[in-house]
């Protein structure tokens, strides 16, 4: 509060450690709105009342209670889209028998596309729906996406030739599934905080328990129903995700466990971020400089981190043809990936702050180290005890993302932090195994190709070993302002309270003279 210059007696008595007068304060105690001043001046005016004091603690989230149902809520949406994606190779085959021949090169290409133009998009659409979370909520997004995926799979089933599925299978399902998939990932940020990690390895297990156990059911379904019906069933999926998408409400103000009106001031900085144009797209977590890092080293990492799950199967046929059950490969990297996401989910809980990127720089040495062992496997067994370490650590890096975003970045931009990341991601996923396939029409053999597929994982892991370097610098330079800032604020503490008690010294001097 400002007091008049016009008024020396009301400082002389603020100065003496008096309260100064009511009537003097006038309306500078209320931080209402003024009735000239606009809609806009008045909502900023309101929401700082809403914001409490200054430097006051942030809202705590409840770590559990209605939290519990969103994480369950999160796994079927983690489990029913990537279980759907992982499952497409049984929906491949089945394209094929539908629209045309196995032996048929060109529809092996173009049937092909449909399932990668599917996994791309979800993907690449994550940078656009983090602003929509942002907007909207996770809630509406969810619920939203959900239905457009539903609507998506469903006009699928109702085509009869290949080329109408680029459109309703490969993108507009695949939006559906992209705008349902990101606000999974936000929202638990908002309901967990200690027990993240662990929560985010829950809800990614998800995805490897349902690609365990879809590729069954879609035989099972199309082998007795036929493509068309099989995808309708697979609707119900979505269905169930459209539901789950209404366990995504926001946090009212007793669960957040603050004294300020919390629930008011997340509805209006919500429409404060509907109706800025700067917030569309926040480029300012770019001057993050160890989130740069990150979104540059996770993606060099996926150059090759792809490469053995696309090609793996075309090279156990070829070099162990004798082998009976060659599926389980697949099945040892899904089930370990499992067992890694809840594993490290949990330690990643005990690891403080940005060191988390450690799990990850672990996972991809291993993960590079892998890639280079699968040609050398001369065994069935050899190979099978290296796609179970290689799924264990794929759960590692995969059930970590969002924890550590959030530790880069914090809970107000982790929406568009995240979104950016796996619209990155997109790139190297499409590209890298293209590439791989490329080697091995040139050479012949696919050697070369799990080779130099070990290498991004490495060079990517060695870039995230800067970012705990980074932050930690960025500490202590923060640690010397607020030093400083504590020194100068003593010495004007001293200096006020030296001139109050010269103050007082005069005045009794004049008194007793």
């Amino acid at each position: 509060m400002v007091l008049s210059l016009e008024d020396p007696a009301a400082a002389r008595e603020t100065s003496e450690g008096q309260p100064p007068d009511p009537a003097l304060m006038g309306d500078a105690q209320l931080p209402g709105p003024e009735p000239s001043d606009g809609p806009e001046a008045a909502a900023e005016k309101v929401e700082v009342e809403l914001a409490g004091p200054v430097g006051a603690e942030p809202p705590q989230p409840p770590e559990g209670g209605w939290g519990w149902l969103v994480m369950l809520a999160a796994m079927w949406c983690n489990g029913s889209v990537f279980g759907i994606q992982n499952a497409c190779g049984v929906l491949f085959v089945s394209m094929l028998e539908t629209f045309g021949s196995k032996d048929d090169d060109k529809m092996v290409f173009k049937a092909a596309w449909v399932g990668s133009l599917s996994m791309g998009m979800i993907f690449f659409c994550c940078p656009i729906v983090s602003v929509f979370t942002d907007i909207f909520g996770c809630r509406k997004t969810a619920v939203v996406g959900a239905a457009v995926g539903f609507i998506g799979l469903l006009s699928s089933s109702f085509v009869r030739s290949l080329e109408p599925l680029y459109l309703t299978y490969g993108i507009i399902f695949a939006c559906g599934c992209s705008f349902a998939y990101q606000p999974s990932l936000v929202i638990l940020g908002h309901y967990f905080k200690k027990r993240l990690g662990l929560v985010n390895g829950i809800v990614t297990a998800g995805s490897s328990v349902f690609t365990i156990l879809l590729p069954f059911l879609l035989r099972v379904l199309i082998d007795s129903m036929g493509l068309f019906d099989t995808l309708r069933v697979l609707c119900i999926f979505m269905f169930v995700l459209f539901l789950a998408g209404f366990t995504y409400r926001p946090l009212t103000s007793s669960e957040k466990e603050s004294g300020t009106k919390g629930g008011k001031r997340f509805s209006l900085f919500s429409r404060g971020k509907f109706s800025s144009p700067k917030r569309v797209f926040n480029f300012a977590i770019f001057k993050v400089t160890a989130y740069t890092v990150w979104a540059i080293g996770i993606p060099l990492a996926l150059f090759g981190y792809f490469v053995p799950y696309v090609h793996l199967m075309k090279y156990v046929n070829k070099k162990f043809q004798n082998e009976k059950n060659k599926e389980v490969v697949l099945m040892c990297i899904g089930i370990t990936s499992g067992v890694g996401r809840l594993l490290f989910g949990r330690i990643a809980d005990y690891v403080p702050g940005v060191k988390k990127v450690y799990l990850q720089v672990l996972s991809f040495v291993f993960i590079g180290l892998m890639s280079m062992m699968i040609p050398l496997c001369s065994v069935f067994g050899a190979l099978i005890a290296v796609c179970l370490v290689m799924g264990l650590f794929d759960g590692c890096f995969i059930s970590i993302m969002a924890p550590i975003a959030f530790e880069l970045v914090g809970a107000q931009d982790v929406s568009q932090a995240i979104g950016f990341l796996l619209g990155f991601m997109s790139i190297p996923m499409t590209v890298g195994p293209p590439i791989a396939g490329l080697l091995r029409e040139k050479l012949g053999y696919y050697d070369v190709s799990f080779y130099l597929a070990g290498i991004p994982p490495l060079i990517g892991g060695a870039v995230l070993c800067f970012i705990p370097w980074i932050q930690s610098k960025k500490q202590r330079g923060i640690s010397k302002t607020t030093g400083g800032e504590k020194v100068e604020k003593m010495l004007e503490n001293q200096n006020s309270l030296l001139s109050s008690s010269s103050g007082i010294f005069t005045k009794e001097s004049d008194s007793v003279i």
